[in-house]
């Protein structure tokens, strides 16, 4: 089944994932989905992620989650940017999330990252989703 939107795709099945508590969720491998999970990886919202690959299928991430007493590190995962309208922030107006709880995933010209390090690189772009 063709997707049009792949990271929407991939925030619904963390989303709905961390809902049910499992520990462990698959999504079609893409370039761009991969530097988002390295994002959350780096930023501690998820445990892990592996390219799985076999023989005759397409490759897949399975993404760990991460749980703490009980509950999910992603409390919410929203989609900002969409297909039918995408946004684009510069740095300046760039508002913390959740007081600076949460972060913003933006796709800038030097690539994937979360909002702190689009702040220290000074530089704005799409912004992809929200998550806190």
């Amino acid at each position: 089944m063709a997707v049009n939107d792949p990271i929407g795709d991939m925030i619904a099945r963390i989303r709905n994932a961390a809902m049910r508590k499992r520990s462990k969720v698959s999504t079609p491998a893409s370039v761009l989905r991969g530097r988002v999970l390295e994002v959350l990886l780096s930023e501690g919202y998820i445990r892990g992620y592996a390219l799985i690959e076999a023989p005759g299928t397409h490759p897949e991430y399975e993404i760990e989650l991460k749980y703490f007493d009980g509950e999910p590190v992603i409390v919410e995962i929203a989609r900002v940017s969409k297909p039918g309208r995408r946004v684009y922030s510069s740095i300046k107006d760039l508002k913390p999330v959740k007081n600076g709880l949460g972060i913003s995933i933006l796709s800038t010209p030097k690539g994937v990252m979360s909002d702190n390090v689009a702040r220290d690189n000074n530089v704005g772009g799409e912004v992809l989703c929200r998550v806190y």
